[in-house]
């Protein structure tokens, strides 16, 4: 073997060992170096990660000391491609969405929707969440189908996932948008609020005049997300991390870490 073909070997291995470290079990980005990946998703040197503050599930803790699953996935992914990451905290998912879209952001946790996914690229959900009603103790609605009347009216969250969904699919009832589907809900004395089972059966153990209907009205499918206009690797590198972090247990320990279920996990893609 000649100086200049030993130079290439090790060239290739070196690449190869590089893509290996971040590519996770899948194989489409399997032989895309690190540094190529970082430079595609993480442009200015940092992978700016939009939290969801507003979502407990995802989210806890404050702007300057935020933690939660989304908060590890953000890091695991950073820490894969070799870059630092700086976390971008908001208090709804409307917002955070709106900063990748804006470019001040490189990747984002959101639910999948048909609405946002012309702008963003999702893996598959590695946590799965239900939307749930609340109504008045005294209502005779048992079921999410009898909120979907004509006269009845939802609080929901603005720009919310359940926002999206029932904007989308509801044909008789009508949204009443707010900063929170719960006080909305309240506030204005609507029939139904909506919002996330975690933080809506809180709300409904320390409201007495208040219960849950039972039966979800919708899966919530969160996933990691960045904008569409990434390469077919960057995105099949993510797929893959979540994947993997789905399989290994760390989306489960950092549920735990966290105070919530780790049933919550979602299946493999």
């Amino acid at each position: 073997m000649t100086d200049a073909d030993a130079r290439n070997l090790d060239a290739a291995t070196s690449d190869a060992d590089s893509a290996a470290s971040v590519s996770g079990s899948g194989s489409g980005s399997a032989r895309v170096p690190a540094a190529a990946l970082a430079a595609d998703l993480a442009p200015t040197g940092t992978l700016r990660a939009s939290i969801n503050l507003g979502n407990p599930v995802l989210a806890q803790g404050t702007p300057e000391a935020p933690g939660g699953i989304t908060v590890d996935l953000a890091r695991e992914i950073g820490a894969r491609l070799g870059v630092p990451v700086e976390l971008l905290c908001f208090d709804a998912a409307r917002k955070s969405y709106e900063a990748m879209a804006t470019g001040r952001a490189d990747l984002c946790f959101l639910a999948v929707d048909p609405a946002r996914e012309a702008e963003v690229a999702f893996t598959a959900p590695y946590v799965v969440i239900e939307g749930v009603y609340a109504v008045p103790r005294d209502s005779a609605l048992k079921t999410p189908e009898d909120v979907d009347a004509p006269g009845l009216r939802i609080g929901v969250k603005a720009g919310s996932a359940y926002d999206l969904h029932l904007t989308r699919t509801l044909r008789h009832a009508t949204v009443v948008r707010g900063a929170e589907g719960v006080d909305t809900f309240a506030e204005q004395g609507l029939e139904a609020g909506a919002g996330i089972r975690q933080p809506m059966t809180a709300y409904a153990a320390a409201h007495p005049e208040v219960r849950l209907l039972d039966e979800r009205f919708m899966e919530i499918r969160q996933a990691v997300g960045t904008t569409a206009s990434r390469s077919p690797e960057t995105v099949a590198f993510l797929r893959a991390t979540v994947e993997e972090l789905k399989a290994n247990g760390f989306v489960e320990d950092a549920l735990r870490r966290a105070g919530q279920d780790p049933t919550l996990l979602a299946p493999p893609a």
